[in-house]
């Protein structure tokens, strides 16, 4: 109780409904139907029980917010765990996408369970999520679709073929692989080798893993350089193996580009094994989170993956979804080459 003479007054940790009731001289059931809506409550009543609110400091626990906002405070984050997928990066998006999220008064409900358009359906049916954030976006994703009929606001961490009608966030991957190319290209090498995720990945059309192909090729094109793309499996028995055999055909090349996390440690194990020193004998970046290239032996010359940033941003698109804020289709963050020890012009004796 507060307010009585004599009495100390409670701490708002302390406050409970009952105690809302007797300071605005309503019903317990009354307070309650302020919060939840469900009942109409003349004006002069709810406003006299807000003030009371207010005054005491109360705080209605997670689930009355919701019912009074009418929303559940939880947003989902629908990521598959599939094949070919580097679960450490992965997280990174995670944890970003919750931090962000407890900012604006959000949990997350994480779905990783691949049941493609049937299990948004499902999500968005139930009264469980305010909007669902989309990760693994295929170029033709079978969910696009549904997405676009939703009333449930959504944003892809990605982006499809078509955008249209969407909202979608990733960095430009396609712009990334130029980047390296072009940073090579200046460095005088004119044979380069693409070292990309698991065929898994291109196989079901992976937004990401295409556009840096295609990135690639683009600048390769432009600059007179010629690459050879090849999917690299996971496992450093065959990350050695599949390096030899591409170094066998093609002795002549002076670069790698690396889009396999899993894959950058054992390239760069297994090249001087391979009569290959980095960077004197062959050049080396990657794209990847910084915390890769860093931790490398040499430290990798790379374009970053930001998945901090564009799981904040997909977060903080979907809240202004959330509240009817008109948002870009596609937001794309442009690539930043970070120069470290693994590149450097091709030697001597170097093939050319």
């Amino acid at each position: 109780m507060t307010g009585g003479p004599g009495r100390s007054r409670k701490s708002p940790d302390q406050v409970t409904i009952v105690d809302v009731a007797r300071h605005a001289g309503v019903a317990v059931s009354t307070v309650s139907y302020v919060l939840s809506g469900k009942r109409a409550i003349s004006e002069v009543t709810r406003t006299r029980v807000l003030a009371s609110i207010r005054e005491l400091g109360y705080h209605p626990n997670a689930g009355a917010r919701a019912l009074a906002s009418r929303r559940a405070n939880t947003i989902a984050l629908v990521l598959p765990l599939r094949a070919g997928m580097q679960v450490p990066v992965v997280m990174q998006f995670a944890i970003a996408v919750v931090t962000t999220a407890r900012r604006f008064d959000h949990d997350v409900l994480l779905v990783t369970s691949d049941e493609g358009p049937s299990g948004l359906r499902r999500i968005a049916g139930s009264a469980m999520v305010d909007g669902m954030l989309v990760m693994d976006v295929e170029l033709d994703d079978s969910r696009v679709p549904l997405l676009r009929d939703l009333t449930r606001p959504s944003v892809l961490i990605g982006v499809p073929a078509d955008p249209t009608g969407l909202t979608c966030v990733d960095l430009d991957f396609h712009r990334a692989g130029q980047v390296c190319v072009e940073h090579l290209a200046r460095l005088g090498h004119h044979r380069v080798a693409l070292l990309g995720a698991p065929a898994a990945v291109y196989d079901r059309g992976t937004g990401f893993a295409h556009r840096t192909r295609a990135g690639v090729a683009a600048a390769a094109d432009r600059h007179g350089v010629t690459v050879v793309t090849q999917p690299f499996e996971e496992g450093p028995a065959a990350i050695r193996q599949e390096l030899a055999d591409l170094l066998d055909r093609h002795p002549d090349l002076s670069a790698l580009v690396v889009q396999n996390e899993a894959a950058v440690g054992p390239v760069l194990a297994c090249l001087p094994t391979l009569g290959r020193r980095v960077p004197q004998d062959m050049s080396v970046v990657a794209i990847c989170p910084d915390q890769f290239a860093e931790q490398a032996a040499p430290r990798i010359t790379s374009v970053p993956v930001p998945a901090e940033e564009i799981g904040r941003q997909a977060v903080a698109l979907l809240m202004r979804k959330l509240h009817d804020e008109a948002v870009p289709e596609v937001t794309l963050l442009p690539p930043r080459l970070t120069i470290r020890d693994s590149t450097a012009a091709p030697t001597a004796r170097t093939p050319r």
